[in-house]
C-alpha cells in the first residue's frame, strides 16, 4: 500500500498543488516551501486521530488565513475583515473557499479491497491517471491496479462561527446524494503513521490516545484494564492520614469550624487527595523512564537526550510495523539531534519496515539512501502553487560521478535556492570567505552568501559549470556562476544558464589576488605562516619577495584554504576590487528593490549580467 497522488488546495501556503509519490521518497526543498504542509495534508485524510482535534483547522489553515466568503459580513456584524483576514472582494453571498485535499492510495490489501470495495477505482501505474476506458478487461494489466481514493474537506461555518471537517470517500462526493464518511476504522486499516519533527516524545512516549505505545496495544489488542484500579486506590488514599505530614489535626480543626456555619448536607469533613485525575489524565501522565548512563537510574524521556528518544521511537516504529505489515511511514527530519551513521540506519530499517515511507530533510547523509528517483524538489510560486521536480542529469554527469561526488558537489545545492556555481576548489573555498569578511567590516555595504542564502558549488572544472548550472536552474533554483575568463564558446553556454556571470578575467583565481592586492598586505601574510620545508628553503627570506613566494605558496595549498586564508585577514581596502564589485553584484541580484516573490519553481534567467575586467 502506497500513496500514489496527493492533490491539495488553499491548505496553509499552497493554494493549488498535485503531487505523485514513489514507493520510498524524500521531499526536500527550501525552508518554508510545504514539506511539512504535504505531510500534514496527508495526515488530514489518513491519520486516525487528526480530526479528534477540536476544530480540526482553524483560520491559520487556509490559504493567506482567508476562510470567509468573497464581501462577507464578519460575526461581530463590523464591515473590518477581522484581524489576520485578507480584505475580499466580489459580490456578498459568494462560495466561501474551503480546504480540500485529496489522496489516493493504490498497492491495497485483500482486507482494504474487500472493505472499500464499493469505492475501489483503478490507477494506471504508467501515465499516473485513472483508468477509464470502457474496456473493463484492460483492468488485467500489469500497471492497472486498484486505487482508493480518499477527500478531506474543512470550511468556515458562519452560522456556527466556527471551523468543522471532515474525510469522505471520493467517489461518493460526486455519486452519493449523501457523501460516505471515512471513518476513523477506516483510517486504521489504511496505517498512515506520521511522526513529527521534535514534537515526536509526547505523542510516542505516553498513553494518550494515538500515541505509538497506544498503537502497539491496540495492534496486539490489548485494553489495559488498569484504569478503575487505579483510580479507586488513589481516592481511598487520605493523604492526610499520614504521620509526618502532621495535616490530621489542622483538617480536623477546619471541619470544627466549618460544622459552626453550614448544615451536613451541605458537605463537610474536607480531607486530601493524591489528584481528581480521570482516565484521559491518567493516560497522559503513564510516562515512560529510560536509564540514564550505565547505572539503574531511571528518568522521564523528557530528561533525555533528543538523540536517544528518536532511538526509543524508532523501536517502537519497528514494533508497530512487525504487526501491522503494510504501513505508510512519514518522518519529519531523522537528522535531528542524531549522528550520521545513526541517520542513515534509521531510514535504511525504517524502509525495509513499511510499504511506503515519506521523509523530509535537510541532512545529506539521509538524502544519500534514496535514489534520483526517490527524491522529490518541491518548489512554490508567489501565487502560492506547489510544483515538484524530479533531478534529471546531465549528460556530463554520470549516475556513478553523482552517487560518487553527491554529499560533496551535489548535495548541498538541492537543499538551497540560490545557488553559485565556482569554477573550482579554491573559488569555493575563498569567495564566501571574501563576502563574509567584507560583511564583518562593512555590514551596512556588504553581505555573506549565508545571509543571501546563496550556497556555492565547486563544478570541478569551467567546463562543467553550463550543465551544472543547467541542473539546478531546471530544479526551479536560481543559478550564479564564478570563474576566470572564459573563451566565447564556453562563456555563451554559461550565460545560458546562469543569471549572473561572475568573470575576472585572469587565467587563474590566484592572479586575481596577487595582482590586485596591495604589497604591504602580501607581506604581512608572508609572516604569519608555516611555510612548508621546501618552500622554507627556498625562500630563506619570503618577506623580501612575498609575492612569489605567495604564488607557490598558493599552488602548494590549492584546494585547501590557502588563498582564503590569506583574504581572511585583509582589510577593505586590500580585497581586490573585482571581488567586492562581486558580492554587491550578487547583494543587487538577491535583494532587488521589489520583492522577487521568493519563487523557486519557473525562476527562468531574466538578465544576465558579466562582471568581466
Amino acid at each position: 500500500m502506497k500513496v500514489a497522488r496527493v492533490d491539495i488546495e488553499n491548505f496553509r501556503g499552497i493554494k493549488a498543488g498535485t503531487l505523485l509519490l514513489p514507493n520510498h521518497a524524500v521531499l526536500i526543498g527550501d525552508n518554508n516551501i510545504g514539506k511539512t504542509t504535504v505531510l500534514e495534508a496527508i495526515d488530514l485524510v489518513l491519520g486516525p486521530d487528526r480530526l479528534n482535534r477540536r476544530p480540526p483547522v482553524d483560520e491559520h489553515d487556509f490559504f493567506q488565513g482567508s476562510y470567509r466568503a468573497p464581501g462577507a459580513v464578519p460575526p461581530d456584524g463590523t464591515d473590518t475583515p477581522a484581524e489576520g483576514q485578507a480584505e475580499e472582494t466580489g459580490e456578498s453571498g459568494g462560495e466561501a473557499p474551503r480546504i480540500e485535499v485529496e489522496v489516493c492510495v493504490v498497492g491495497l490489501s485483500d482486507e482494504q479491497k474487500a472493505r472499500f470495495g464499493d469505492y475501489i477505482e483503478f490507477w494506471n501505474s504508467e501515465s499516473d491517471t485513472f483508468y477509464d476506458a470502457p474496456d473493463p478487461a484492460g483492468v488485467d494489466a500489469d500497471h492497472i491496479t486498484e486505487a482508493l481514493r480518499v477527500t478531506f474537506l474543512g470550511r468556515y461555518d458562519p452560522e456556527e462561527d466556527d471551523f468543522e471537517g471532515g474525510t469522505y470517500f471520493t467517489r461518493s462526493l460526486a455519486e452519493s446524494e449523501s457523501p460516505v464518511g471515512f471513518s476513523k476504522k477506516d483510517k486504521q486499516i489504511c496505517g498512515y503513521l506520521y511522526l513529527r519533527s521534535l514534537r515526536t516524545g509526547s505523542r510516542a512516549l505516553s498513553l494518550e490516545r494515538g500515541s505509538l505505545l497506544d498503537i502497539i496495544l491496540r495492534l496486539k489488542e490489548v485494553r489495559p484494564q488498569m484504569w478503575e484500579d487505579t483510580i479507586t486506590t488513589l481516592a481511598t488514599y487520605s493523604v492526610a492520614s499520614h504521620p509526618k505530614l502532621g495535616l490530621s489535626g489542622i483538617l480536623e480543626s477546619i471541619n470544627t469550624a466549618l460544622k459552626k456555619y453550614v448544615p451536613k448536607e451541605w458537605g463537610i469533613e474536607p480531607c486530601l487527595k493524591v489528584s481528581n485525575l480521570t482516565r484521559e489524565h491518567l493516560r497522559k501522565v503513564i510516562t515512560a523512564f529510560i536509564a540514564t548512563g550505565e547505572g539503574d537510574h531511571v528518568a522521564p524521556f523528557y530528561r533525555q537526550g533528543t538523540g536517544t528518544i528518536n532511538m526509543l521511537v524508532l523501536a517502537m516504529l519497528s514494533e508497530i510495523a512487525e504487526d501491522k505489515q503494510n504501513v505508510i511511514f512519514a518522518m519529519e527530519e531523522p537528522e535531528t539531534a542524531i549522528p550520521p551513521y545513526a541517520q542513515k540506519r534509521i531510514v535504511h530499517e525504517i524502509r525495509k519496515l513499511s510499504s511506503q515511507t515519506i521523509f523530509t530533510s535537510h541532512s545529506p547523509y539521509v538524502l544519500e539512501e534514496f535514489n534520483l528517483e526517490e527524491t522529490v524538489v518541491l518548489g512554490r510560486n508567489a501565487d502560492g502553487d506547489l510544483a515538484q521536480r524530479q533531478i534529471a542529469l546531465p549528460e556530463s554527469v554520470k549516475p556513478k560521478r553523482y552517487r560518487q561526488e553527491f554529499r560533496t558537489r551535489f548535495c548541498e545545492g538541492l537543499l538551497a535556492r540560490r545557488i553559485l556555481i565556482a569554477e573550482g576548489a579554491t573559488e569555493a573555498a575563498a569567495f564566501p570567505v571574501v563576502c563574509r569578511r567584507l560583511a564583518e567590516l562593512k555590514p551596512d555595504t556588504y553581505s555573506s552568501l549565508e545571509a543571501l542564502g546563496i550556497c556555492t558549488i565547486d563544478a570541478g572544472g569551467d567546463t562543467n559549470i553550463p550543465d551544472m548550472a543547467r541542473l539546478y536552474r531546471e530544479l526551479g533554483k536560481r543559478t550564479f556562476s564564478l570563474c576566470d575568463k572564459q573563451a566565447p564558446e564556453n562563456k555563451a553556454l554559461i550565460e545560458a544558464q546562469v543569471e549572473l556571470f561572475l568573470s575576472h578575467g585572469e587565467k587563474g583565481f590566484e592572479d586575481l589576488v596577487l595582482k590586485n592586492t596591495a604589497e604591504h598586505a602580501l607581506k604581512r601574510f608572508s609572516k604569519l605562516i608555516d611555510w612548508p620545508p621546501h618552500l622554507a628553503a627556498k625562500y630563506a627570506n619570503p618577506e623580501d619577495t612575498a609575492s612569489d613566494a605567495l604564488r607557490e605558496y598558493f599552488a602548494w595549498t590549492k584546494a585547501n584554504w590557502g588563498v582564503a586564508d590569506f583574504l581572511a585577514q585583509c582589510s577593505e581596502n586590500e580585497i581586490p576590487q573585482w571581488l567586492r564589485d562581486a558580492c554587491l553584484s550578487l547583494i543587487k541580484a538577491c535583494e532587488p528593490p521589489s520583492a522577487e516573490g521568493e519563487t523557486a519553481i519557473g525562476n527562468a534567467a531574466e538578465a544576465t549580467e558579466v562582471v568581466e575586467e
